[in-house]
């Protein structure tokens, strides 16, 4: 069952209550926005698959090579990361800020079950705008407060929780009583 959940149809295990859980976690830690990232049947990619988001429409299905950035380190190594000033951070991949022209300022990622198996990564972000000056970087005025290790600690609940609800979601498609 497991081998057939892709990043392209991954949101429709998602109901409005699971997704609601989502979003409030997300708005609990302070960030701006968050996401699921999958990744693809090669495993060469990690793929967006769900963004809470106001650029959800422009992030969902971006694709960051699995050997780059943050997220794909706490899905290779199966370790949560809490990071703050990402940004100047050289594991931090920038091709999604790139993208959307923003700056990451904190990221939170944490390894995403289900099927028994690390299948993921849930991302949380704090995005600000940094000003440039002869090519060196210079904050903006209106820093983040950023991410600390309750706020680690609340994701990887998440993350337990988030597992629970897509496994029992799996198991009752399995036994037909519930279809996609």
């Amino acid at each position: 069952m497991a081998g057939v959940i892709t990043p392209e149809n991954f949101s429709s295990l998602l109901d409005p209550r699971i997704e609601s859980v989502l979003r409030d976690a997300f708005q609990g830690v302070g960030a701006h926005e968050g996401s699921i990232w999958l990744p693809d049947a090669e495993r060469r990619y990690l793929v967006v698959a769900y963004n809470s988001g106001p650029n959800a429409a422009n992030i969902l299905g971006f694709k960051q090579p699995l050997a780059e950035g943050i997220a794909s380190t706490a899905l290779v190594s199966e370790q949560g990361f809490a990071e703050n000033e990402v940004y100047r951070h050289e594991l931090h991949s920038g091709l999604l800020d790139n993208k959307l022209g923003v700056t990451t300022y904190a990221m939170i990622a944490v390894p995403f079950y289900f099927v028994n198996a690390c299948r993921g990564v849930i991302t949380c972000v704090q995005l600000f705008q940094v000003h440039r000056k002869d090519g060196v970087t210079l904050p903006a005025n209106d820093v983040p407060r950023g991410f600390n290790l309750d706020n680690l600690n609340v994701l990887k609940r998440l993350s337990l929780l988030l597992t629970e609800l897509i496994d029992y979601r799996l198991l009752r498609t399995t036994v037909g009583l519930e279809s996609h």
